[in-house]
């Protein structure tokens, strides 16, 4: 027999598993269907901030940006372990954008979110400052204002865990191949041919939604939409100091330069029209030539596509506004029901953004649940981040007490991960030979069999470039052995 959900959702990005979890949490039945890995297209793709959007300002965007900082802080205390504070240094180029302008900017940027954690702005001397030091001695002057950081794809998989954890179908590595209406419901034909009803339906496909609007559901004219292309490289460290960079480009666009992973600095990120597969966007020469560029613009020493350790590239899906440059083009969702029975579909969106959206998709299905539950993502903590938002600290002592083998370093990432649930990952080892095979820095076999049960890992680029950034600190040969210990056919 035919499995029938409330809810059914196409797409494994934020989006997509922000509204199974607020769905799961009214007590609705809910399946995610995700074509591949949870985030692994776009959603872990960004450039890694919970921000409120400066520079959409100039835009006069006001609304998306009071949405997202109101947003910072509940991301925030919602996910401690995988998000925190972080100051952005604004150095000012007196041939760029005045002075006042960029004072003003912030002056909305401090107030209009409801800020009561995250300090204000300030103004920098770089000519003293320690933020000066890595800067061209021509740079005098910045400000300094405060954001948030967040892995962006473990923000992902947290949200599809609690989601499961209230009782949603989470399925991935499952395309949707097609889905029609059927005496009031959709019928979903899955792949390998197998079936799910919903009473309705939700297209967060991302990148995607416009194919699954005209392909999968059979709409005959799918809305307008503009792919923009976000590229990003990640080099050595250029700078010691925990705070990161915004570099205004003369172009127009932003770049920053920020702390990552420890040993090293994210650049990013190029904003440009895209045409073709979003499953086949990568990073080009063009593009890595082009960040480096931007942040050399600022530093004293340059920077060169030969140091590039990484690099990255993501398709946002944006509802065409009819903007010149796709660097100007809306970063708001827009929220489209249709049909009997329902279909919702999901165009653009931001990281910051996401639980609003949610909270947004469920006011627009409530007349079709009415018997379903009211909000209440705001003050719920993701699956290890229930502890205050500024003692991650103690949660790493009480980590490291408990295993005392641990070492410092490998208790930090740890806690970073997991949060609180660090714990049960790690079980009742007592020392580090319990923990099973090590792979390369110091994952585990234990660490690995946590993943592929609790969090849908299945290969090795889910545990060490989606679950973690571990393939930072990989050898190939030690990527081969993942690899093959997840049962991987090898790669042609």
């Amino acid at each position: 027999m035919t499995q029938l959900f409330d809810l059914a959702i196409i797409g494994g990005g934020i989006n997509g598993v922000g509204i199974a979890r607020d769905a799961a949490g009214r007590g609705l039945s809910v399946l995610l269907l995700e074509q591949g890995d949870l985030a692994g297209a776009t959603s872990s793709a960004s450039t890694k901030l919970i921000h409120g959007g400066l520079r959409y300002l100039e835009y006069h965007a006001f609304r998306l940006v009071h949405e997202a900082l109101s947003e910072r802080e509940v991301l925030l205390c919602a996910a401690p372990h995988i998000a925190r504070p972080m100051r952005f240094v604004l150095p000012h180029h007196p041939g760029l954008r005045p002075w006042w302008m960029i004072r003003a900017g912030l002056f909305l940027y401090d107030h209009i979110g409801g800020r009561k954690i995250l300090p204000g702005t300030r103004t920098l001397d770089l000519r003293s400052d320690p933020a000066g030091v890595p800067l061209r001695p021509s740079l005098a002057r910045a400000f300094e204002y405060s954001d948030c950081w967040v892995d962006d794809a473990r923000l992902v998989v947290l949200n599809a865990r609690d989601a499961a954890a209230r009782g949603a179908d989470i399925r991935t590595r499952t395309l949707c191949s097609f889905a029609r209406a059927v005496d009031g419901r959709w019928l979903l034909t899955l792949q390998g041919g197998s079936e799910a009803q919903a009473r309705a339906l939700v297209n967060a496909a991302g990148p995607w939604v416009s194919q699954v609007l005209s392909g999968v559901m059979a709409e005959p004219a799918p809305p307008a939409i503009r792919l923009v292309k976000g590229s990003h490289i990640v080099v050595p460290r250029l700078f010691q100091h925990d705070r990161s960079y915004v570099f205004q480009n003369a172009d127009g666009r932003i770049c920053f330069a920020i702390p990552y992973e420890g040993t090293f600095t994210l650049i990013g990120t190029t904003d440009e029209d895209f045409h073709g597969d979003p499953g086949q966007v990568t990073a080009t020469p063009d593009d890595d030539a082009y960040l480096c560029a931007a942040v050399s613009a600022y530093l004293r020493q340059p920077v060169r596509p030969a140091e590039i350790v990484w690099r990255y590239a993501g398709v946002r899906p944006l509802r065409d506004d009819g903007a010149t440059k796709a660097q100007a083009a809306t970063r708001d969702y827009v929220l489209e029901l249709h049909g009997d029975p329902p279909a919702l579909s999901v165009f653009g969106g931001k990281i910051t953004t996401y639980r609003r959206l949610a909270e947004a998709a469920m006011a627009k299905l409530r007349p079709f649940f009415p018997a379903g539950g009211g909000a209440w993502t705001r003050t719920a903590p993701l699956p290890g981040g229930d502890f205050p938002w500024d003692e991650i600290g103690e949660v790493q002592t009480a980590l490291q007490a408990r295993y005392t083998f641990l070492a410092a370093d490998t208790a930090r990432r740890l806690v970073r991960a997991y949060g609180t649930l660090a714990a049960e990952m790690l079980g009742e080892a007592r020392s580090t030979a319990k923990l099973g095979q090590v792979f390369g820095a110091d994952l585990t076999e234990r660490e690995v069999d946590w993943l592929v049960r609790t969090e849908w890992a299945r290969t090795a680029d889910d545990v060490l470039w989606r679950r973690s950034k571990l393939g930072l600190r990989f050898r190939m040969d030690e990527t081969r052995a993942l690899a093959a210990f997840l049962g991987e056919r090898p790669k042609v």
